[in-house]
């Protein structure tokens, strides 16, 4: 028997309307790890959905252990659509935290029309715990 039956059945009619319940809202806390740029926006769907990206933003973040050119490879997407990745140079500490079941989460910090690909998406990661 749980402790609120317990309670309930010494308590008996009286009890019932003695007892409430107070729920917290659930806070979520997010700790920044890194910003970056994506990586390889010119080679996935970030132009064809440059129109619907927005500061703030959240990204969800996939690891592809099995990709050839980078075995700490992790792609940003946009609801269904690949971005890119987060560069090689910054991404073995989060494929570490993802590979150890670690919930990460990207945020889009920065837009820019430029012609150079590394200056137009900006994200933050941040754990979530």
């Amino acid at each position: 028997m749980n402790r609120r039956r317990f309670i309930k059945s010494l308590l008996g009619g009286l009890g019932g309307s003695l007892l409430t319940t107070t729920v917290q809202p659930h806070s979520t806390k997010r700790i920044l790890i890194q910003e970056s740029p994506i990586a390889g926006i010119q080679y996935h769907r970030a132009e064809a959905v440059w129109p619907f990206l927005r500061t703030g933003e959240t990204l969800h973040l996939k690891r592809e252990p099995q990709n050839r050119y980078d075995r700490n490879a992790i792609s940003v997407w946009f609801r269904n659509e690949k971005l890119g990745y987060v560069p090689r140079r910054e991404n073995t500490t989060l494929a570490q935290m993802i590979d150890h079941r670690q919930q990460l989460e990207g945020q889009i910090i920065r837009l820019a029309e430029d012609n150079n690909p590394w200056q137009r998406i900006r994200i933050s990661v941040s754990l979530i715990s």
